[in-house]
């Protein structure tokens, strides 16, 4: 389980230092529960919680940039004036959707340690690790000696959270799943504004070329090849909105990769695909009225319009 956390702070060495960082006071038994695996080094151990010893676990964004071309295994680590030795480096957790999400800039120390030079922070976190099957289970159980640890009275309701990963997880698809509905239905209505617009510019141009239409038609053109002719206009015309689209998103995409490299950022294949097929239907839709109204001119009163 992990204790108390105190963040942002700043760690330093030898002239350099991460500001923005979280300090974690923990048990050694966070390792399993967290799956906070050190990539390099080791994880302390219940003999240097119990001796309240100055060791540090840290996190790889911390380490790449305090000790960028050393080991920082037994090097030291300050921070708020406190010397701690740093014996392990965390394995990068990039896209972390749990409370560790932040693990990358993390500094984890022993628990009593973290009291010994910060007695009066008491915010706690425990956690545990369940059985596959048996999540209620434990839920149950870890409330029960939460109320009985913390006198809470029958009739009175819990004083402390409880919530897991699925539940996080489950509150992700949820938010995810609502951005989701309100992008498509702003597409929607964006596609539907685009395609009237794509119809009146096709109209403007039937009604600009009624004399070309006439002289074709007059010359043998039949009504499939003005159709044609204006649906394939329309449709180009969309497409190449589409593609424009499908750059500016891949560049938005770029800069989110540049300036949050923590949170990846991409566009699939189909994505792509789908963004200019979806444009060049709307194009094929709304350029059929047009194309109909061109195909449908007399070539004699065509060629008689100025």
């Amino acid at each position: 389980d992990e204790g108390p956390a105190r963040g942002p702070v700043t760690a330093r060495y030898r002239g350099k230092e991460v500001s923005g960082i979280d300090y974690n006071g923990t048990l050694p038994s966070n390792e399993e529960v967290f799956n906070s695996r050190p990539r390099t080094g080791r994880f302390f151990s219940e003999a240097e919680n119990m001796h309240r010893a100055d060791v540090a676990v840290i996190g790889p964004d911390i380490a790449k940039t305090l000790y960028p071309d050393m080991d920082p295994l037994g090097k030291p680590i300050q921070i708020d004036g406190v010397s701690y030795e740093v014996i392990g480096v965390l394995e990068p957790r990039k896209g972390q959707l749990v409370k560790d999400q932040s693990a990358d800039k993390a500094v984890m120390v022993p628990y009593r340690t973290y009291h010994k030079h910060i007695p009066q922070d008491d915010e706690n976190m425990i956690g545990a690790v369940a059985y596959p099957g048996h999540m209620s289970e434990a839920e149950d159980q870890i409330r029960g000696v939460l109320r009985r640890r913390r006198n809470v009275p029958y009739s009175k309701p819990d004083n402390f959270g409880i919530s897991s990963a699925q539940q996080i997880a489950d509150q992700f698809r949820q938010i995810t799943a609502s951005v989701a509905l309100l992008i498509s239905v702003i597409s929607s209505i964006g596609l539907l504004v685009g395609g009237v617009g794509v119809m009146n510019i096709m109209l403007m141009s039937v009604t600009q070329r009624t004399r070309e239409i006439g002289v074709r038609k007059a010359i043998g053109a039949r009504r499939r090849d003005v159709i044609w002719q204006f649906l394939t206009e329309a449709i180009v015309l969309t497409g190449a909105g589409g593609v424009i689209g499908v750059l500016l998103g891949g560049g938005i995409s770029l800069l989110i990769n540049l300036a949050v490299p923590s949170l990846p950022s991409s566009i699939p294949l189909w994505a792509v695909l789908l963004a200019v097929g979806v444009s060049m239907s709307v194009g094929l839709f709304f350029g059929m009225y047009p194309a109909i109204k061109a195909a449908r001119l007399d070539p004699v009163e065509a060629l008689r319009y100025e």
